[in-house]
């Protein structure tokens, strides 16, 4: 896949925005092909494109509950097991007016349409960095360096409507939810997620490989 880049002379070529997040002792943890995938900034306008396959997909009831009633709201979360084994494909745009991050998910189906997950990174609230689903929800994220791996683990969730920002309860979230960039070598990546609730154990998990970009 190809990186399409557009001038834009007020965005600088590094960015320091996730190493600042995370501190520099635990940067220089993370592998020099972690490093460089999230210490440089997409031009504005442009966007850069992982290509993969799905690996793992896991969901127990509730987890399949969850993600049929997240469908409501835009199918934040995957939800068909029938993705194992189909493409994947991840595409990150640089948000020009927002200073963040566009991010879409393409996940290959047995049958129809690929599904589509949209979700907008901020850096803002008292963490630093923001998911933002739509519909006024999103989740406040720690960043987090583990194992050599880059770590994205939910804090809280919030809903702002009408313009004030409510703090959904722990009890009444989705559960606890853990990102991961794991690096393969070679120009290889691994995406992981996991979402485990107190009550309901191990809720649902994704795994996909990727093959860098080619710029």
């Amino acid at each position: 896949m190809q990186v399409c880049p557009v001038p834009h002379p007020e965005l600088p070529l590094e960015d320091h925005r996730f190493s600042d997040l995370l501190g520099h002792a635990s940067w220089m943890k993370l592998p020099a092909a972690v490093r460089r995938r999230f210490g440089k900034r997409v031009r504005g306008g442009a966007s850069v494109a992982y290509q993969g396959v799905v690996t793992h997909m896991h969901m127990n009831w509730s987890g399949w509950v969850l993600a049929q009633a997240s469908r409501l709201i835009g199918a934040p979360l995957p939800y068909d097991r029938s993705c194992v084994g189909k493409p994947a494909v991840v595409i990150v745009t640089e948000d020009i007016a927002g200073r963040g991050q566009f991010w879409i998910r393409q996940y290959g189906r047995a049958s129809g349409f690929p599904q589509m997950i949209h979700s907008s990174k901020r850096f803002a609230g008292i963490t630093g960095i923001e998911e933002y689903i739509g519909y006024g929800i999103g989740m406040a994220l720690r960043v987090v360096e583990e194992n050599g791996a880059l770590l994205f683990k939910s804090d809280h969730y919030f809903l702002s409507i009408f313009g004030k920002r409510i703090k959904i309860p722990k009890p009444i979230a989705p559960g606890d939810l853990v990102i991961g960039h794991h690096d393969l070598g070679a120009g290889r990546f691994r995406f992981s997620m996991r979402l485990r609730h107190a009550v309901f154990g191990n809720v649902l998990s994704q795994d996909a490989e990727f093959q860098d970009a080619k710029e």
